[in-house]
């Protein structure tokens, strides 16, 4: 049984926050009113008609209307959680059903992190609880918002587990933890964390905190991976999700918190009034309706594909060594090694920088995080990229290791494995 008690978890007042109200609250628009309200302007926005008229009606995808871009979006998105919940609703996890009360949605998962530091947590005082290697964000957020950061690593690579027995230690004896970080799959990791894992800290006898699961990644995992509809079961449940990822609709920056109704109703009461412009929730409508997710699943197959064919290719590679973590991402983290066959963060760091500047083909270095020593994280791209990205670190791996090109600076190798053992 849980000791969550939103009542004691949350801030006193965000509690007695009154959420700001329009006149469209009370009076809905229904096509034919009078809109004098919101200090609009009547004349519309300042675009060439037809050029409006030509966008909006394209031949194929979601048509948005340009021409209402002079009223304030639907700062409710009822259609578009609806949309969301017929997704999530997959009852392997519950038999109950998540509605838009159970969600709220916002300007990428960055605008959700923070919301619920700010809902959550006080400056100065109240601290939050990450498993590194993680997402950098939980991080930065909690420094801007004055907020303590309890770090408990994951088990070593390659399950990249949650440590249970130390995270139930810390919340039981470190004060002031008001909320848990914990992505699955993980960034940069690609592991999935065990739900059962999950229910502990979430069954947890005296912590009165929130477990916050951030499944940006989760629609390249299996069937029945999301844990959305789970928050129809705990109070203290929040799982976050993205349309950056499988939906490939990062441009549009929106986030989605599933989590019980009465913390959706906080979320919501906090934010801006109209956070999600109208051309984001056409364009997301789209991605989630029937025809959208049609195109998500056809594209998750290509990605699948590719990351398939990278796992049967790196390995072939002289100098690639090990995949760190797991494969229910569109990325996979793998070591470099140096001359000596140990993986290196010079070598890693002299491959990323070779990679960039000579043949044009960025990935990321993550060998400075916890348990990544000399990891890159590969993003999955198209059939081309993948050719272009083997044949390139094929290459420039041969020519870091044959012309002796890391070993040169002992100093600086030293200095990134240090770095690497703090973070």
């Amino acid at each position: 049984m849980s000791a969550f008690n939103l009542e004691t978890c949350a801030r006193s007042n965000i509690l007695a926050l009154e959420p700001y109200r329009c006149a469209r609250d009370d009076y809905k628009d229904d096509g034919t009113n009078i809109l004098l309200d919101a200090n609009e302007n009547a004349y519309g926005p300042s675009l060439i008609a037809t050029a409006a008229v030509s966008s909006a009606n394209t031949s194929s995808g979601p048509e948005i209307d340009f021409v209402g871009l002079h009223r304030y979006p639907d700062p409710h998105q009822r259609e578009l959680k609806q949309l969301l919940c017929d997704l999530r609703n997959t009852h392997y996890h519950t038999d109950k059903k998540i509605t838009p009360d159970n969600l709220f949605v916002g300007v990428g998962s960055d605008e959700a992190i923070d919301s619920l530091m700010r809902c959550f947590c006080v400056p100065g005082r109240d601290r939050i609880l990450v498993c590194p290697p993680t997402y950098g964000m939980y991080s930065v957020s909690a420094q801007v918002n004055d907020v303590g950061l309890v770090k408990i690593p994951l088990l070593p690579a390659p399950i990249f587990g949650l440590d249970v027995v130390n995270i139930k230690q810390a919340l039981s004896s470190e004060p002031n933890i008001k909320l848990a970080y914990l992505c699955s799959p993980g960034n940069p990791t690609g592991a999935p964390l065990a739900k059962e894992d999950i229910r502990q800290l979430l069954e947890h006898p005296t912590w009165n905190g929130v477990v916050i699961i951030d499944e940006a990644y989760v629609d390249f995992s299996p069937e029945g991976s999301s844990l959305a509809e789970w928050v129809a079961e705990w109070p203290n449940l929040v799982v976050m999700q993205t349309s950056s990822k499988g939906f490939g609709m990062a441009g549009i920056r929106l986030g989605t918190v599933f989590t019980s109704e009465p913390i959706a109703r906080l979320l919501n009461s906090m934010k801006a009034p109209y956070n999600v412009p109208s051309p984001t929730s056409a364009l997301a409508i789209y991605a989630f309706s029937p025809d959208g997710l049609a195109v998500m699943r056809g594209n998750r197959e290509k990605i699948v594909a590719q990351r398939e064919r990278l796992l049967r290719e790196l390995p072939k590679i002289k100098g690639v060594g090990r995949l760190r973590g797991g494969v229910e991402s569109n990325f996979l983290l793998y070591e470099l090694l140096n001359k000596d066959g140990q993986p290196d963060n010079a070598t890693a760091l002299a491959v990323y920088e070779r990679l960039a500047e000579n043949k044009g083909v960025v990935v990321r270095f993550r060998g400075k995080e916890h348990g990544c020593l000399g990891c890159l994280r590969i993003t999955v791209g198209t059939e081309i990229e993948v050719t272009r990205f083997l044949e390139s670190l094929e290459n420039t791996l041969a020519e870091v290791n044959d012309h002796d090109v890391v070993t040169s600076n002992d100093e600086e190798k030293k200095e990134i494995e240090a770095n690497a053992v703090i973070a």
